[in-house]
């Protein structure tokens, strides 16, 4: 059995974008369903469709425009962040291995991004959850029934066995916390569920998830946090919660439902991102 995506593959793929751009990044940052915007926001930005990258995995699901863009945030004073930027995700349902669903998050590291923040879409597990409030990821949970890490360890991307007792940073979640008060956005905390998609969960395996300890559900982010903590990278993320699960109200769960949420509090997600960038602490290389 061999790497589906090799050492190699994740150089070429680092080389062709420094073609592009030689900024080293600090931060990368996956954006889900419907909050792409937030890469427009970025100054002096290089874009790059991801179907110009060798190797790299496109998207085919609305909300995912497909793009990496590598910018800067410029702080209140102090020198820009350089920032990578995904627009977009491919996912397992589309047909993609787990292997090239963290393909990207192996060549953000390569770029030399320390910090990844993740954000993606979800559907909360609790009734309480009003559509379109946020949440602080404190943990995760694989019900995917997959591992991006299994068959042959190439040392060179991290360990056989990494350690997941804590795949999102304390220090970066206090972090954010912090900012998110300061801007007077509520914020909520909870564990992730990650499961395979691509339809919707049923009533009784949402009322499953909620007693193994999950807080919201999706299809994404599991598997990135997986190789990102492999490979060495320190991991915050945020949940939009778009809807509630199967279940929990009347209504039948769409996509477009997703978007629209997502959307809605799209000026509010991008301001506590744009502060928690200027505000996270850079370990050093």
């Amino acid at each position: 059995m061999e790497l589906e995506y090799r050492f190699e593959d994740i150089c070429t793929t680092a080389d062709a974008i420094r073609a592009h751009d030689r900024r080293r990044p600090e931060i990368a940052v996956v954006l889900g369903s419907g909050l792409g915007g937030f890469a427009d926001t970025l100054e002096a930005a290089t874009t790059i469709p991801y179907h110009e990258l060798p190797h790299f995995p496109t998207p085919k699901v609305e909300g995912h425009a497909g793009r990496l863009v590598l910018g800067e945030l410029k702080s209140h004073g102090g020198p820009p962040r350089t920032i990578v930027a995904m627009q977009g995700r491919v996912h397992r349902y589309e047909g993609w291995s787990s292997q090239a669903v963290v393909f990207p998050i192996r060549v953000m590291r390569m770029l030399g991004a320390r910090v990844l923040l993740v954000t993606n879409a979800a559907g909360s597990l609790s009734a309480e959850v009003r559509p379109g409030e946020l949440m602080l990821l404190t943990d995760q949970i694989n019900m995917t029934g997959d591992n991006p890490l299994r068959g042959p360890s190439d040392p060179r991307l991290g360990p056989r066995f990494p350690d997941m007792s804590a795949p999102y940073d304390p220090t970066l979640n206090k972090v954010i916390e912090a900012v998110a008060e300061t801007l007077g956005i509520p914020l909520r905390r909870g564990v992730y569920v990650g499961v395979s998609g691509p339809s919707y969960e049923t009533a009784a395996e949402v009322r499953m998830l909620r007693l193994l300890g999950g807080d919201a559900v999706g299809m994404s982010t599991v598997p990135e946090v997986l190789a990102a903590v492999h490979g060495g990278f320190r991991v915050c993320g945020i949940s939009c919660l778009t809807n509630l699960a199967t279940g929990l109200s009347d209504k039948p769960l769409s996509h477009d439902e997703v978007e629209q949420t997502a959307s809605a509090v799209r000026l509010e997600f991008t301001g506590l991102l744009r502060e928690v960038l200027l505000h996270l602490p850079i370990p050093k290389p």
